[in-house]
């Protein structure tokens, strides 16, 4: 395509700069995992290219040195592409095999840009495509920020969870079903609730995790392998698994593998869920601790910062709030990863892999720091208060445990003449039912109806 002028500084060459120059878009470039992950593989194949005999030692060696400075972050300021580019994420992909043939050719003492000694394609991308490179790197740098951000932050909330289960569970407040009065419920009860959804939300994720474990690498262009070693892939595979899990696999199916997007729009869906799951329990979390004073205010959250530039004392369940926000920006960040699954599918590849990879870990990493905040800075300190307890014998839902011995329709006239009259249940039914007072007390035990097999 004719010559192009290169800063003389740079480690990347002509693609990456044509590259820059064609996508003016956004301030957005490859995340950091990605680049790990584009570093790791380079390393790798250039090892395996030499136990193949297809790379000298002295260049694989090179080759391997320099993409690992790459792994470690020592030249992301030269991965200058937008993430808005060509949708294989080749420009990407070239980015790197240039940055890293460059170093390579300092390592041996030559010149940057000799082509010759060390070739960004013929060499660093020896046995691939950026068709099986960056799709796999999805699958690393995702597999990666799980294990290492997402997983650890949902295992603190779900033991912080529980707990506040355990601490709770002397505490006995009304039910809402509808945000309206239900039966009792133990306070620790619904935090047991809140820990089964994360405890499920991690069994989802564990589900995606089986999905990523599955690479494209190997199949190159379209999915045949053309241009690459038969062992490539399984000894590549073997490699990259003692490094992000030992389940890692060459797919069996190397035309779904690059054609979809199907496994990361899977994974997208698990966070999507795991968030939503979040989002239940800090909204929860959030409306039990409304007052204090004009609220529910059962729950009493950490006060961790003034909440009004003009109201004093007023402090909000910010921590919540934040919460929410970051839940928010994850299902935009599904809802990007769905649709580039939907529409970027097209014959042998799909050509939206750079934004997806970019929303794919955002929401991740976002929630991941938010799941970690939440639960160190609210769920950690909350404490009960005594207005659960107060309030539950003026609940009506109560009159529930009259059914059994007089019936729906009584029961039912019972709890309304005691809203009427702003009676308690008790005291109505001590007047209507025809139960006796010890009868009374015992249908209304509030520690039988949280756990009727008593």
């Amino acid at each position: 395509m004719g010559e192009l002028e290169v800063p003389a500084r740079a480690y990347y060459g002509a693609s990456t700069q044509r590259a820059a120059v064609n996508f003016p878009i956004s301030n957005l470039r490859l995340p950091r995992r990605m680049i790990a992950a584009l570093g790791t593989v380079k390393r790798e194949a250039a090892q395996v290219n030499s136990e193949l005999g297809l790379l000298s030692s002295e260049r694989a060696e090179a080759i391997a040195a320099a993409s690992d400075e790459v792994a470690r972050g020592l030249f992301d300021q030269e991965f200058v592409v937008d993430i808005f580019q060509t949708g294989s994420g080749t420009s990407s992909n070239m980015n790197a095999n240039e940055v890293i043939a460059n170093r390579a050719l300092e390592l041996l003492g030559a010149d940057r840009g000799d082509r010759a000694t060390i070739h960004p394609n013929d060499h660093v991308n020896l046995g691939q495509s950026s068709n099986d490179v960056f799709p796999t790197a999805i699958h690393l740098a995702a597999l990666s920020t799980l294990a290492e951000e997402l997983e650890p932050a949902l295992v603190q909330l779900q033991a912080s969870l529980e707990r506040q289960r355990d601490q709770l569970w002397p505490v006995i407040k009304t039910g809402r079903t509808h945000l309206q009065d239900a039966t009792p419920i133990r306070l620790g009860q619904e935090f047991e609730g809140y820990r089964g959804q994360i405890e499920r939300a991690r069994t989802r994720l564990a589900s995606a995790r089986t999905q990523l474990t599955e690479i494209a690498l190997g199949g190159t262009a379209v999915g045949t392998g053309i241009g690459t070693h038969p062992k490539f892939p399984e000894l590549m595979a073997k490699r990259l698994g003692a490094l992000y899990d030992a389940n890692l696999r060459e797919t069996e199916n190397h035309f779904q593998a690059q054609a979809t997007l199907d496994a990361v729009v899977f994974t997208s869906a698990a966070v999507r869920s795991a968030a939503i799951s979040i989002y239940k329990i800090a909204n929860d979390i959030r409306l039990l601790s409304c007052g204090p004073r004009a609220g529910i205010a059962e729950l009493s959250l950490p006060e961790v910062q003034p909440g009004s530039s003009i109201m004093p004392g007023k402090v909000n369940p910010v921590i919540c709030e934040s919460v929410l926000m970051v839940v928010a920006q994850v299902l935009g960040c599904d809802s990007t990863v769905a649709f580039a699954g939907t529409v970027g599918s097209l014959l042998e590849l799909n050509v939206m892999l750079p934004v997806a990879a970019h929303n794919l870990l955002e929401a991740m990493e976002l929630l991941a720091r938010a799941t970690a905040n939440f639960a160190s800075k609210a769920v950690d300190g909350l404490t009960a208060t005594q207005r659960g307890p107060l309030l539950l014998e003026r609940g009506l839902a109560i009159c529930t445990g009259l059914v059994p011995a007089i019936g729906y329709d009584a029961a039912a006239a019972i709890a309304h003449e005691a809203f009427a009259s702003n009676r308690t249940v008790r005291e109505v039914a001590l007047e209507r039912s025809g139960l006796k007072e010890e009868e009374i007390s015992s249908l209304l035990d509030p520690e039988l109806q949280v756990s009727p097999s008593l």
